[in-house]
């Protein structure tokens, strides 16, 4: 289904985009497949001036992967950056995508630069949408040196790989149905924009900016609570009380997935003293003395965990 509106402007030029971006100040390292968005990442990288480090990941996911690598250092030695290839290992089976993003950043520097896009933030908002989440959600990818192209189109990135006869290699998992991300791209996102007659992303990139707005503020006050003092807790504004509450949970358990909306209600009501405890995710979350504790599961002699109370 065609867009309604005008794509932007596939012929700006390399410092043009540029100017849009936000690369990080001093060294930089970024995360490059060999996708027209990564290669374009690089490629302004490199125009800043800064020691740019291009790593490629190989998944082991399909054959001839060893080629995308010596694209990427071949692009990598015609602007001037260094390079080097990691290679990870992904078994075949279900939700193939999100354990091949979590293997790939455990690799990577945890300061490493994405060739994310505006049409990828866009989808982002979508998938979390649909998967119920919240404000956080919304925000999507934060704006910033780890997403520096997050202003660009994709239309624009594969137009700067044209313009430098630069050759991207084309991932079948970014047209294959069966993940969720490519049916929001191939089927929802073009819907929406033909019902309201208009190209979404930059409403929806909009939107993002706005829940990023918010997520500051919570951020701020909630680090003023002290998230295991229910006193605090319970007195505190629910919202404030939520996002407190959700982000030591978070850094207390070491998950990287966040907290459901249920479990923190029922944390909020362990503040409040309307049950004892709660178990979140083999954790167990009680009040002793107007404190929160959290502690991890322990499992009985007979191998039964002691039931919670919700």
């Amino acid at each position: 289904m065609a867009r309604p509106d005008v794509e932007p402007d596939r012929h700006l030029s390399r410092d043009a985009l540029l100017g849009r971006c936000e690369f990080p100040t001093g060294a930089i390292t970024c995360a490059v497949s060999g996708g027209a968005d990564s290669l374009a990442l690089l490629v302004l990288a490199c125009a800043t001036g800064a020691d740019v480090t291009a790593i490629h990941v190989d998944h082991g996911l399909r054959s001839g992967s060893e080629h995308e690598a010596a694209l990427v250092a071949s692009v990598a030695e015609r602007f001037g950056a260094a390079f080097r290839s990691e290679r990870i290992e992904v078994a075949p089976g279900p939700n193939l995508e999100a354990r091949a993003r979590a293997a790939r950043y455990a690799i990577l520097p945890r300061e490493v630069c994405t060739g994310h896009t505006a049409d990828d933030q866009a989808e982002t908002v979508l998938l979390n949408l649909l998967r119920g989440a919240g404000v956080p959600g919304l925000a999507a990818m934060r704006r910033g040196p780890r997403h520096p192209i997050l202003r660009l189109r994709r239309a624009e990135t594969r137009s700067l790989c044209d313009q430098l006869a630069l050759t991207p290699i084309d991932d079948p998992m970014n047209s294959d149905p069966r993940f969720q991300r490519v049916q929001v791209r191939q089927q929802v996102l073009p819907l929406l924009d033909s019902v309201a007659q208009r190209d979404l992303v930059p409403l929806l990139c909009r939107q993002s900016e706005l829940a990023s707005d918010v997520v500051e503020v919570l951020d701020l006050l909630a680090a003023d609570l002290d998230p295991t003092d229910a006193k605090q807790v319970s007195a505190a504004p629910a919202a404030v009380a939520r996002w407190a509450l959700r982000e030591w949970i978070r850094r207390s358990t070491g998950s990287d997935h966040p907290v459901d909306a249920d479990a923190i209600e029922r944390a909020l009501a362990v503040a409040r003293g309307e049950i004892r405890a709660t178990e979140l995710d083999g954790w167990r979350l009680s009040r002793t003395a107007r404190r929160l504790r959290l502690a991890p599961v322990v499992a009985d002699r007979d191998g039964a965990e002691p039931a919670s109370d919700r």
